[in-house]
């Protein structure tokens, strides 16, 4: 709990000088670069997370590879990141960042579960429903689970529309069971 505490204080940092110098997409493109980047290559994550590493090698490797290719303001950032001991946050700290992003767009993600696939004009109908039931454009992701038989789900946030055939199936089946024959 506390890691993710103190990456929400560093991207709330990070997006309100973003937001100072009009830059908030550009900060959270070049943060999301960095979080891919040690993602995708364990060697770079393992340098930078050792603590046999010093700090001045580890801030010369990151102005080496990134210098240059993003804004200044996010270099130092992530430098001062290291200063603080805090690299290892890093990926949570540009999670934290899209979501303040998102929030100050007007955007929110949303869990689509359908049965089985839906054609891209079916997708785009359910998120424009969802956008105009939400009052913010929903951005869905779909999953498929054939388990729910047809219908579909939706979890936002922490609410959770469920409207498949198996829910109404079991609640037929709850009030069957119930009923004097």
């Amino acid at each position: 709990m506390r890691d993710e505490t103190v990456s929400k204080n560093y991207a709330e940092t990070l997006f309100e000088l973003g937001r100072k110098h009009d830059a908030i997409a550009e900060y959270g493109e070049a943060l999301d670069g960095v979080a891919r980047l040690l993602d995708e290559d364990a060697r770079l994550r393992l340098f930078l997370e050792t603590p046999r590493v010093d700090d001045d090698e580890r801030k010369a490797v990151i102005k080496k590879a990134f210098g240059g290719k993003m804004p200044a303001h996010v270099l130092s950032f992530v430098l001062v990141t290291i200063d603080k001991r805090r690299q290892r946050l890093l990926r949570e700290i540009s999670r934290q960042y899209n979501a303040l992003v998102d929030a100050h767009m007007g955007r929110e993600h949303v869990e689509v579960t359908l049965a089985r696939a839906a054609d891209q004009a079916t997708e785009t109908m359910i998120a424009t429903k969802l956008s105009g039931l939400l009052g913010k454009q929903a951005i869905p992701h779909f999953r498929i689970k054939p388990e729910i038989i047809g219908g579909l789900v939706v979890r936002t946030s922490d609410t959770i529309y469920d409207g498949s055939v198996r829910r109404r199936l079991d609640g037929m089946r709850r009030n069957l069971m119930r009923a004097r024959v």
